[in-house]
Order: C-alpha cells, then sequence, then structure tokens
C-alpha cells in the first residue's frame, strides 16, 4: 500500500511524526524519540527497525539520515598522542575494532605533542573526505582544528582528553576524583614528603590529575612547592628523565605519584638504575591500569580506566553524529577502579585481597 505522506500530483501528504512511525513500527513514541535522538536503551534490532520505517514513511530526520549516509567514506580518523604508549595502543585497537563493527575503517594518526602535526594530520584527513574523527590529543589552544572539522562538516569526538568549550561529545573518566582517590590511598601509608610526575599540563587530563593529586594533599596538612610537581612527556622516557632531575637535585620523596603508567615505569627504571628499590627505598603508583601483575616482583598500584568500554561509547557516539541522530552533546565518564600492587608499599595479601594501606614504613631511607 502506498504511504499516506506520498507526494500526490504535485504535492506533499501531511507531515510524518514521531507517533506515527511508532503505530507503524508497533512500539511506544519514546522509543521512537530515543532512535531519532541517538538515545542509548533500545536494541539495535529495533533501532534497525524503527529507522528502516521511518525512511519508509518519509520521517524527515530519517530522510536526512539517509541522504548523509548515501555520502559517506565509511572511514573515519583516530588521532592518537604517541602510539607507542600502551594506553594508545589499547585505545587504538578497541576504536578500531568498535569501528570496523559497524562498517567503517580507520585513519590512524598521531601526533607527539607536536602542533604542526596535528594540522598536518587534520588536513589531510579533510582531504580524505572522512566521516568523523576521535580525538585524544587535543590541547586548548586547538581551535583552528576544531574550526577547520566544522568548515568541512565533519563531527568530532573528544576521548580521555577535551577542550572544555568546545561543542561536542566527550568520552573519558572523572581524572580529579580518581586521582584524589590514589592520593588518599597514598596519604594513608603515612607518607608525607610526596612528588607528583604528570603529562603535559596542557593536556586536561594531565592537569585535572595534578590538581587532584595536589588538593587532597593539601586537606591533609601538606603543603607542597612547584619544585614538587614535574611535568614531563607523556612515556616511559619522560618519567625516567623527571626522576633523573630528581637525583640531580638530590631531591628525591618517599613516594612518587604519577599521573600515568607509563611515567611510573619509567621512573622505577630510572630508580633501578642507581640500585633504589620500589617500594622498599621509594614508593611508586601510576595510573591508567596498563600493567597488572607486570613481573612476578612488581606489581603497580594503579587506577584502571576502561579503556575498550571508552573507545566503543566514543565510537557510538561518532557514528551517530554522522547519521544526524546524535541528539545534544554528551559528556559520559566511565568508571574507574584504584588497583593496589605493591610498589605503593602495601604487602601483596593486601593487594590481592583489599583496598587497605599497609601500615606506613619506618624503615630509614637510603642515603642518596
Amino acid at each position: 500500500m502506498r504511504p499516506a505522506t506520498a507526494p500526490v500530483g504535485g504535492h506533499r501528504g501531511p507531515r510524518v511524526s514521531a507517533a506515527d512511525v511508532a503505530r507503524a513500527v508497533g512500539v511506544s513514541a519514546a522509543t521512537v524519540s530515543y532512535v531519532m535522538n541517538g538515545r542509548s536503551g533500545v536494541s539495535e534490532e529495533t533501532r534497525a527497525r524503527v529507522l528502516e520505517v521511518a525512511e519508509t514513511l518519509g520521517h524527515t530526520s530519517s530522510a536526512r539520515a539517509n541522504r548523509l549516509r548515501s555520502q559517506q567514506t565509511r572511514v573515519i580518523g583516530l588521532v592518537l598522542t604517541d602510539i607507542a604508549n600502551p594506553f594508545y595502543t589499547e585505545i587504538a585497537a578497541g576504536t578500531i575494532d568498535a569501528a570496523r563493527a559497524r562498517g567503517y575503517e580507520v585513519f590512524l594518526a598521531h601526533t607527539q605533542e607536536d602542533p604542526a602535526t596535528l594540522g598536518s594530520v587534520v588536513d589531510a584527513m579533510v582531504a580524505r573526505q572522512v566521516d568523523g574523527v576521535v580525538f585524544t590529543v587535543l590541547h586548548p589552544d586547538d581551535g583552528d582544528v576544531v574550526r577547520s572539522l566544522r568548515s568541512a562538516r565533519i563531527p568530532l569526538i573528544q576521548l580521555s582528553r577535551r577542550i572544555e568549550r568546545v561543542d561536542a561529545d566527550f568520552v573519558g573518566i572523572d581524572d580529579r576524583a580518581a586521582a584524589s582517590e590514589m592520593m588518599e590511598h597514598v596519604l594513608g601509608h603515612g607518607y608525607r614528603d610526596i612528588v607528583t610526575i604528570v603529562g603535559p599540563r596542557v593536556s586536561s587530563a594531565s592537569a585535572a590529575r595534578e590538581e587532584g593529586f595536589k588538593r587532597t594533599a593539601e586537606t591533609h596538612g601538606i603543603r607542597t612547592t612547584a619544585s614538587h610537581h614535574i611535568s614531563t612527556y607523556l612515556s616511559e622516557q619522560g618519567g625516567y628523565a623527571a626522576v633523573e632531575e630528581l637525583l640531580t637535585r638530590k631531591a628525591l620523596p618517599r613516594v612518587v605519584v604519577c599521573g600515568s603508567d607509563a611515567i611510573a615505569l619509567g621512573a622505577m627504571s630510572a630508580l633501578g638504575a642507581h640500585s633504589i628499590a620500589v617500594p622498599r627505598d621509594i614508593a611508586v603508583t601510576g595510573f591508567d591500569g596498563l600493567f597488572p601483575r607486570a613481573s612476578p616482583l612488581v606489581e603497580l598500584t594503579t587506577i584502571n580506566q576502561p579503556r575498550r568500554e571508552m573507545a566503543e561509547q566514543a565510537l557510538e557516539l561518532l557514528t551517530r553524529r554522522i547519521d544526524a541522530v546524535g541528539g545534544s552533546y554528551q559528556s559520559v565518564l566511565r568508571a574507574h577502579q584504584l588497583r593496589i600492587g605493591t610498589t605503593c608499599g602495601c604487602s601483596r595479601k593486601t593487594s590481592h585481597g583489599g583496598n587497605s594501606p599497609a601500615p606506613a614504613s619506618q624503615r630509614a631511607r637510603r642515603s642518596l
């Protein structure tokens, strides 16, 4: 039967509403609204059926989405900070898997924090007419990159890092809260002499972690100076260099609280090179959850991030934008988890069985 809204004699029929689509599919109007606005809570089978019927009936939102789909290249851009960092390696794997499950391939690039490289990468992605871009690299002064994509009508999503004032979806964790939780655990050991080492402060994630570390320490009466807070490149080399700087200043603390696992691994390598034992002489903590039980002897105390789930969520939001059914912009914070190992000074029994720190160490520090 011909839909009542089909053009007849050059005249359009009545506008098809969400209620019309709902009746045709046999679902509620709320379900249709969820589908058209890209909201969760609807099965993929129902979502596909609603979109199919909406398109057949001539629902305007569906028609627009269909036109956009016909112009797609089925390629999504993914811009990482540094593919050598295992955090971004897993983000890449999760993004690629999620993209292929939706019929997309991924144009992958990394910038190593270089703004010129970022500009070139985005220019290339615009030239290749990618359908959307996932960013893990944006800094507050990267507005030109965002404007370039807006001009090309290419949607973007921010993953892990964000520019606060940009109208775009974001997926990450509450970095400030996670950092505070880590510092509370560290302080529970009785440590007072603390240095934090984070990635570049132009990264919203690194800045929030440093703020969480600092403010939590201050609430416990620990006052620090700028020399107690180090920013370095987000890699093992960055962590190694930061500890070498502390050694040069003869200013090693009792604990080094790191803003990433890569930095923590570099810090421990530098300490080991100087025969300084972790955690006997200096405790170390990480952030990201990349190296659970890295070796039988060393287990890093860290914050677990659900990296693959974050990547999948980012792809889901981005593909809704591509299909013009995204609705209002969302900020999705996934749950983090404090994972207690032994590098903080906890015993193996504590690290496997609970979140309570071991008593404050009374051992004398190694002379440096």
